[in-house]
């Protein structure tokens, strides 16, 4: 294991499933972890757990809701307050809805909260983590993103037409990992590296909200990993030496691999940053 003593991590959706199993991971190699929770029962109870699991580093919980702007901005102010180095930014929360809503800002809600969101949040965060020695961010996309099987649709990124809630899952882990992508050339220069992880299928509490996510969930259970397997790979990306220095890739299983073709458009990727700026200034 990394020795992370004293190394600030900040996790979000770190409540259940793969984010608490990451927080578990990341705090017994001696991390302060962040617990970036919308739900302040449910942070509270996974506080309890990981410090009882991990039986080091130091766990403090604090409230995010990723499909606020104004709950992202109030929640990295307190964060640089509190927190003169961040030496690791794990971008983990993930929703997928069976029907089309919007985030009080109004903006699609699979695509708010899982891309606008993370964005939002990276970027306000961005200058403290790059001023940290060797900091990490690493997000937590899919291989679902092969379901944008003809790229992200820039004049409807809001998919205000045609709404399948797969389809839009899966192009807003595109996002992340385009996200991932031109994030890692723009800090290139500053010793602090973004990457994108697959924790492959898990079966943990996505979809929960849904019906026949729900269902397909109970259904596929016996041949999804834990959590604890799950998360792996975000632990690994996140902490272990052997990746310092790797910047821009897509781990699976602990190993780079290539997403699709869209995922390494620099011109799209760009493209996807400068609406997303604009985006997130407006709201």
């Amino acid at each position: 294991m990394a020795n992370l003593t004293a190394k600030t991590a900040i996790i979000t959706g770190a409540n259940s499933g793969i984010g608490l199993e990451a927080a578990i991971g990341l705090a017994r190699q001696g991390a302060d972890v962040v617990l970036a929770c919308r739900n302040p029962s449910k942070g509270s109870a996974a506080k309890t757990e990981i410090e009882q699991r991990a039986q080091a580093g130091t766990v403090t919980l604090m409230s995010l809701d990723l499909a606020s702007f104004a709950s992202i901005r109030s929640f990295a102010n307190e964060v640089l307050d509190r927190y003169p180095n961040i030496s690791i930014l794990l971008n983990n929360a993930g929703i997928v809805a069976r029907d089309r809503t919007v985030t009080v800002d109004g903006f699609e809600q699979t695509f708010g909260v899982n891309h606008l969101g993370h964005f939002l949040l990276t970027t306000l965060l961005l200058d403290r983590i790059t001023t940290t020695p060797k900091a990490r961010i690493v997000t937590v996309a899919s291989h679902a993103h092969k379901f944008a099987r003809t790229g992200l649709d820039f004049d409807d990124l809001q998919t205000e037409h045609g709404y399948k809630a797969m389809r839009v899952y899966g192009k807003s882990k595109l996002a992340n990992i385009m996200f991932t992508h031109e994030l890692a050339r723009r800090i290139a220069d500053t010793g602090a590296t973004a990457n994108s992880v697959h924790p492959g299928f898990v079966a943990s509490n996505f979809g929960r909200n849904d019906p026949l996510g729900n269902l397909t969930m109970m259904l596929a259970k016996p041949f999804a990993l834990s959590p604890a397997k799950g998360a792996l790979t975000s632990i690994y990306v996140s902490s272990d030496p052997a990746v310092e220095g790797v910047n821009g890739k897509y781990f699976y299983k602990c190993a780079a691999v290539e997403p699709t073709s869209y995922g390494r458009d620099d011109s799209a990727a760009r493209r996807l940053w400068d609406i997303s700026k604009q985006l997130v200034a407006s709201a």
